[in-house]
C-alpha cells in the first residue's frame, strides 16, 4: 500500500526535527541537548510517560493504545553522533566542531519522533508502544547500558524492533534476513618490545618494525587458512605506530586492529588463534608481545518470526518487490544486538539512496526516506498490536 496521507503530513515536521538535530551532534552518552530536544517533543505529543536518563542519558516514551490492554513492543532509534569534522555545505550543517551526524542517527530519531506523534494521536491499537531513544551506539554500548538500567523490566518490553538507513540501497527499499545480520566487533592492541639500535646495524637490534610487519601479514592467514571458507570473518590491522626518525630502529611498536565474526564458535577460534599467532611470530623475531584482546558488540541476530513480521510490514509500506528478505549480512556491528539478546525482535535496513557512505564526512541522511521509515514504524505498531 502507498504511504498514507496521515504519514505524509508528518514529513515536513520530521524534516525540521532532523535538521535541528543535525545541527547539534553530540557524542556517546553526552547527549544532553539531543535528549532534551527529543523529550520536549514527546511531552508535547501527549505521550503517557516520558522518562529521561535511562541508561545514563537515554529517553523512553510510552503510548498506550485505546483499544485495550495488550503486550508492549519497543521501537528503538539511536541519538549519538560521530567524532568527525563535517565536510558539507548544508544550511543545517553541524555547529559543533569535530562532531557530526555521519551515520544518520538524526534521521532515525526524527522518524521515531514522527511515529510517536502519530500513534499518540490515533492510538488505534491494543497494548503499548515504547519509543526508545538510545545514546552511545557508536562504540559506547548504550543499548547495554539501558538494559542494565532495567529497560525491559521497568517498561514491560516483550519485543524490540530496530531500523538503520543504508547508503547505496534505493530510497523506499528495505532489506532484512533471519539470523545474524551484522557481525560481532572485537578489537585488539598489540605492544611489541624489542631492542632498538642504529638503522645501519640491524644485526645488533631486534627490529619491532619487521616483527610487526610479519604479524600483520600472518594475521591475514587466520581468515584464509584457519577459519572455514564458508564462514565469514574479517581481521584488519588499522594502526601501526613505531619510531620517530629515519635512521633509528625503534625499541617498541603498537598495532591496533579489529576482528569481525558472525558465529560464536568462529569468534572464539579467532581470539584464541590470534593471540597464539602473535606470540609465536613475535618470539620468532626475538621480540616480546603483549596482547589486549577486548570483546565488543556481539553479532546482531534477528529472530525468525519477528523477521518474517518485519519483512511483511516493509512490504506493506514499500511493495513486495522493494523488500529483500535474504540480504547478505554486513560485517559492520551494531549494539542493538544486546536488545535482541534480551528479547525477540528484528533489525531492518532502509534505503538511503545514492549518498556518501556511513561514517563519511560528506554523508547526510536522505530526507526522501523519511516517509518510508515513519510508515514502517506506525504500520508495525498498528499491525503487531491489532485487536
Amino acid at each position: 500500500m502507498p504511504v498514507s496521507d496521515a504519514v505524509r503530513a508528518l514529513v515536513d515536521d520530521a524534516r525540521h526535527w532532523r535538521h535541528e538535530l543535525h545541527k547539534i551532534p553530540e557524542l556517546q552518552y553526552d547527549v544532553k541537548k539531543t535528549a532534551k530536544y527529543i523529550a520536549d517533543r514527546l511531552h508535547a505529543f501527549g505521550c503517557d510517560d516520558v522518562k529521561m536518563f535511562v541508561g545514563r542519558s537515554g529517553v523512553v516514551a510510552m503510548v498506550k493504545g485505546r483499544l485495550g490492554d495488550g503486550p508492549t513492543i519497543a521501537l528503538r532509534a539511536d541519538m549519538d553522533a560521530l567524532p568527525i569534522e563535517e565536510r558539507t555545505n548544508l544550511p543545517y550543517r553541524s555547529t559543533n566542531p569535530g562532531a557530526m551526524h555521519a551515520c544518520g542517527h538524526d534521521g532515525h530519531s526524527a522518524m521515531l519522533l514522527a511515529a510517536a506523534r502519530h500513534l499518540a494521536k490515533t492510538r488505534s491499537f491494543k497494548g503499548t508502544a515504547a519509543f526508545v531513544f538510545q545514546p552511545a551506539e557508536e562504540g559506547g554500548a548504550g543499548a547495554k547500558a539501558m538494559l542494565d538500567d532495567g529497560l525491559v523490566a521497568r517498561f514491560g518490553i516483550e519485543k524490540f524492533f530496530g531500523l538503520h538507513n543504508w547508503p547505496g540501497m534505493p530510497v523506499g527499499a528495505f532489506a532484512i534476513r533471519k539470523g545474524a545480520i551484522m557481525a560481532a566487533a572485537d578489537k585488539f592492541t598489540i605492544h611489541l618490545e624489542g631492542k632498538g639500535g642504529h638503522a645501519a646495524m640491524p644485526h645488533r637490534a631486534n627490529d619491532v618494525v619487521v616483527a610487526g610487519s610479519a604479524i600483520v601479514l600472518a594475521l591475514q592467514t587466520l581468515v584464509s587458512r584457519v577459519v572455514d571458507p564458508l564462514e565469514p570473518a574479517v581481521v584488519s590491522v588499522a594502526k601501526f605506530e613505531a619510531g620517530a626518525v629515519f635512521n633509528v630502529l625503534p625499541q617498541s611498536a603498537t598495532l591496533l586492529g579489529t576482528v569481525r565474526t558472525l558465529k560464536a564458535a568462529t569468534r572464539d577460534l579467532m581470539e584464541r588463534r590470534l593471540v597464539a599467532m602473535v606470540q609465536e611470530v613475535a618470539h620468532a623475531y626475538g621480540v616480546v608481545a603483549e596482547i589486549d584482546y577486548a570483546r565488543g558488540y556481539p553479532p546482531t541476530v534477528n529472530h525468525g518470526d519477528e523477521t518474517d513480521f518485519a519483512a511483511h510490514i516493509a512490504r506493506q509500506v514499500a511493495g513486495k518487490g522493494q523488500v529483500d528478505a535474504h540480504v547478505p549480512p554486513s560485517m559492520g556491528a551494531e549494539d542493538f544486538s544486546y536488545m535482541l539478546e534480551a528479547k525477540p525482535g528484528a533489525f531492518i535496513f532502509m534505503g538511503n539512496g545514492d549518498s556518501a557512505g556511513l561514517h563519511h564526512p560528506e554523508y547526510d541522511f536522505n530526507d526522501d526516506a523519511l516517509p518510508f521509515g515513519i510508515a514502517y514504524w506506525t504500520t508495525l505498531v498498528e499491525t503487531a498490536l491489532a485487536p
